[in-house]
């Protein structure tokens, strides 16, 4: 454990100058924008990305830049692949509501780090950096590379790694620090389920005019509207009492002669996780089912989708794709996406697939199910589950240094979202957010325990020590 005490003593004599390289990362807004020469998501990114690597050579490091798409830090380049650390330098919009700072000016308070960036992911970069440099430094040995990989479009699709690996080939092991520790070894695999139908246009009376609700394929929607004609007063107030009752969603209703609005209002949430929301659209469709509209091909296109996805199953029972495996655990999927008008319906289901999908029991099987319905699955392919084992060396050397620094079970997880090492053989999602701790990222008021990061960069240290040396 020489070296572990050796790095504990160097990280805390570099805290504070590891924060001010955070800070001045935190300082530019690298959200993704428009491209322009030589740099392909905008002036903010490039600057970010120049800045970093201006950084990391004034430490000492070689550094090589990817067509401004992604940035490298190598700790020698004459030693051989063994590590890659793969971090992001975008970040979201700063969007409104920051009480303690603004968000491109980060400040320390109360051993927190605000900022926008500071937990996604400028702070765990630095902290991958400052553990490369702490090995460096001490002048620990190494037998393969350590390379920082530094992209600039995680945020919004990571065109950028793909850029990256169309060039180069993975590392023998690679990590993310864009989650939270213990260790992430399982993201669930992903079907954003497209669903259409078409028909001919009626002119029959009671009438569903259109429906609108929505707004991204991967959020739980929290309000979903159907505009009316020719409805009954009353036969619509008790059938939305009587769905009121059976789903929890909340409904009010304007009138204009003979034109009904209905908007429903549930309770929106990540579609990783539909079960803490109250999705608005199944909702609505449970109450259109119940109407008395006049028979025609769109109305039966409604009640088929009503039955398929029936409210409140989150598992993707009546598409017969319900599964759950230990590692990965069980199926979820949520209707996240609609819109009816006389002649279509388009709809987006998002489906996070466990270890044990397959295209076959999970895409074929919704596709048959909905056909049986009417209703026509677009999609070709989906993302397939990712899965490295638990008790590899690799994974087991990365939790044996988060128990060493932070005295914690290091325990492997599962996730319904997917991380930057998605498609990597052996890539891991390793920290840098500490168990139970809410970094507001994304949100307003995002920041860092500092405490959390310097250990994160001590982590860091020993994983590559242990690892590469």
């Amino acid at each position: 454990m020489i070296w572990k005490e050796k790095i504990d003593r160097y990280m805390k004599a570099h805290r504070q100058e590891m924060i001010e390289d955070i800070r001045e990362l935190c300082r530019i807004d690298s959200e993704k924008m428009p491209e322009e020469d030589d740099m392909p998501f905008g002036p903010g990114a490039a600057e970010c990305l120049d800045a970093a690597l201006d950084m990391a050579e004034g430490y000492g490091f070689a550094t090589c830049d990817y067509d401004g798409y992604v940035g490298c830090v190598d700790f020698s380049e004459e030693l051989p692949k063994g590590l890659d650390i793969l971090a992001h330098l975008d970040v979201v919009p700063a969007g409104e509501g920051w009480t303690v700072t603004e968000p491109f000016e980060p400040v320390e308070k109360d051993g927190k780090l605000y900022g926008r960036g500071t937990a996604d992911d400028k702070g765990p970069a630095v902290a991958a950096l400052y553990g490369m440099r702490a090995v460096r430094d001490l002048g620990i040995p190494l037998k393969k590379n350590v390379r920082l990989i530094l992209g600039t479009d995680e945020e919004c699709g990571s065109s950028d790694i793909r850029h990256y690996y169309s060039m180069e080939k993975e590392a023998p092991m690679t990590f993310s620090p864009d989650a939270s520790y213990p260790l992430v070894n399982v993201e669930k695999g992903r079907l954003p389920g497209h669903v259409t139908a078409r028909f001919e246009a009626s002119d029959g009376s009671p009438a569903l005019i259109r429906v609108e609700a929505g707004t991204k394929e991967n959020v739980v929607p929290g309000r979903a509207k159907a505009v009316l004609f020719g409805m009954e007063s009353e036969a619509l107030k008790e059938a939305v009492a009587e769905v009121t009752a059976q789903t929890g969603v909340c409904f009010d209703m304007t009138r204009d002669g003979e034109r009904a609005t209905v908007n429903a209002i549930g309770k929106g949430a990540h579609a990783s996780i539909p079960e803490d929301g109250n999705n608005a659209i199944t909702a609505l469709l449970t109450l259109l089912a119940r109407l008395p509209f006049a028979p025609c091909p769109q109305v039966e296109a409604v009640k088929a989708a009503a039955a398929v996805f029936p409210h409140g199953k989150v598992h993707g029972e009546a598409l017969g794709v319900d599964m759950e495996d230990a590692v990965s655990g069980r199926m979820t999927l949520s209707l996240d996406m609609l819109t009816i008008d006389a002649e279509s319906f388009d709809a987006v289901f998002d489906a996070r697939v466990p270890v044990c999908g397959t295209k076959e029991n999970v895409l074929e099987a919704a596709r048959t199910s909905l056909k049986a319905v009417g209703l026509k699955l677009e999609n070709d392919s989906m993302t397939p589950p990712h899965h490295v084992p638990g008790d590899s060396v690799f994974v087991r050397t990365l939790l044996d240094a988060y128990e060493a620094y932070t005295g914690e079970k290091g325990e492997c997880m599962a996730m319904g979202g997917g991380t930057y090492v998605h498609d990597l053989k052996n890539g891991v999602a390793f920290g840098a957010s500490m168990p139970g701790v809410d970094n507001r990222m994304h949100g307003p008021d995002e920041f860092v325990n500092i405490y959390d990061l310097v250990t994160s960069a001590k982590i860091f240290a020993l994983a590559i020590v242990k690892l590469c040396g």
